[in-house]
């Protein structure tokens, strides 16, 4: 990779950071380096993926976090900002150039990841657009697929979600009701999704459904549902939700929803191997998040302790205090290590099923646990809502449930152990 004027190549693609390095800053009220210690710099990190990290962070500044407040209120973010993160770059970013990606690498994801949670955005399903749909499409698609959707789906004029938890189904995909038969050229789709991150923006989801008649794992596909003018789709209401309120998080139903049989990616049946292979990636993204954001987490709390008083002296200066964000700050660097090895492995192709899952679940629960104790340093502060910390308790909460919940974490880790 090269770098050229106020331009992030990778490859023979492009990255465009132009647009993301014009944007005015918010009086340096996000700190792109805020939650990585001066002492530890991620063994990944390099120049060019340091110009990244700096463009989006300025991009976050001023495009997404004046509005954070309102779209907490309207349950939702602005569809427009699908199309000005498309402008800017950041969607699709490890998705080759033919298709109209950034030609990137998963450590360009994860630098655009990171910083999105250090700057606090909470609840814009970019990752699910971007790191897992897109891939789906990229690694299962065929090239007229691939053609027709990934370049709208990097411009932002495509959203895209995937479907698989229903309301009597959640970790146990095996367990899928939603139907797909075979009629003629299209399949037939019946059955309700919930949960689902972006279905009230969707454009086209990814629907996993039963398209033959075997039990458990057999007989699932994964089936692009094209949802503009659909008449057997219809979207439900956007769920409200204990964290993550600007979330767009949906019910989705299909009634005889009519999908033309070359929307299905990949061969029949072959949906549940599909999936499984790309879990692994999911989860890690899940545990990435969890460390950004108990860091912010700390950083706030740092701040917070550094200047109320209490008996005459700092919160900090107690024993408690000291000694108890000394304990974080060390949980919180042991997730990052690990993540950062996971995510070196994911890039060799090496990150396993079952490590992917340690990760996932370690870092959840440490998230939690390190939003907790920081909450508790605020007093009677964190749990007004006016005090981020009270937000990020609440948000932090979801980690260990989507993504598989972290019991089936522990479950796919102890099948390894013979």
């Amino acid at each position: 990779m090269s770098t050229g004027s106020h331009r992030l190549l990778a490859g023979d693609a492009v990255i465009n950071t132009q647009t993301l390095l014009s944007h005015q800053t918010l009086a340096e009220a996000i700190s792109s380096t805020m939650y990585i210690y001066d002492t530890y710099e991620s063994p990944w990190q390099d120049e060019e993926l340091g110009m990244l990290r700096d463009a989006c962070a300025k991009f976050f500044a001023s495009e997404c976090a004046p509005h954070m407040e309102r779209w907490r209120e309207q349950g939702e973010v602005d569809r427009e900002l699908w199309r000005t993160a498309g402008q800017a770059g950041l969607l699709l970013a490890e998705i080759p150039s033919q298709y109209g990606g950034g030609g990137g690498s998963y450590l360009h994801e994860t630098v655009i990841l990171e910083e999105m949670h250090a700057a606090g955005i909470s609840g814009w399903g970019v990752q699910v657009h971007s790191q897992i749909v897109a891939p789906y499409l990229l690694h299962y698609g065929s090239e007229e697929q691939k053609q027709r959707w990934l370049p709208k789906m990097a411009s932002g004029e495509l959203v895209g979600a995937i479907a698989m938890t229903e309301p009597n189904t959640g970790s146990d995909l095996q367990s899928v009701a939603t139907t797909a038969v075979r009629d003629g050229d299209d399949y037939i789709i019946n059955g309700s999704k919930t949960y689902i991150t972006n279905g009230q923006h969707a454009d086209l989801v990814i629907v996993v459904a039963k398209t033959g008649p075997g039990t458990g794992a057999k007989g699932l596909s994964l089936i692009v549902a094209e949802t503009d003018a659909n008449p057997g789709f219809q979207r439900g209401r956007n769920l409200k939700k204990m964290g993550m309120p600007a979330a767009d998080t949906s019910e989705l139903f299909f009634e005889d929803c009519r999908v033309p049989v070359s929307n299905r990616l990949g061969e029949e049946g072959k949906g549940f191997i599909q999936l499984m292979s790309q879990l692994p990636q999911e989860r890690l993204n899940i545990a990435q998040a969890a460390v950004v954001m108990a860091e912010r987490a700390i950083a706030h709390t740092l701040d917070y302790v550094k200047e109320r008083k209490a008996f005459g002296q700092r919160v900090l200066d107690f024993q408690n205090t000291k000694f108890g964000m000394a304990e974080l700050v060390t949980e919180t660097r042991i997730g990052r290590t690990f993540v950062d090895r996971c995510l070196m492995d994911h890039i060799e192709g090496k990150l396993d099923s079952a490590t992917a899952s340690m990760a996932k679940y370690w870092c959840t629960d440490m998230q939690c646990r390190v939003v907790d104790e920081c909450l508790q340093f605020h007093g009677g502060a964190g749990y007004m809502d006016e005090y981020e910390i009270s937000r990020m308790y609440t948000d932090a909460r979801v980690q260990k449930i989507y993504g598989g919940t972290n019991e089936i974490m522990k479950e796919l880790i102890s099948r390894t152990l013979g």
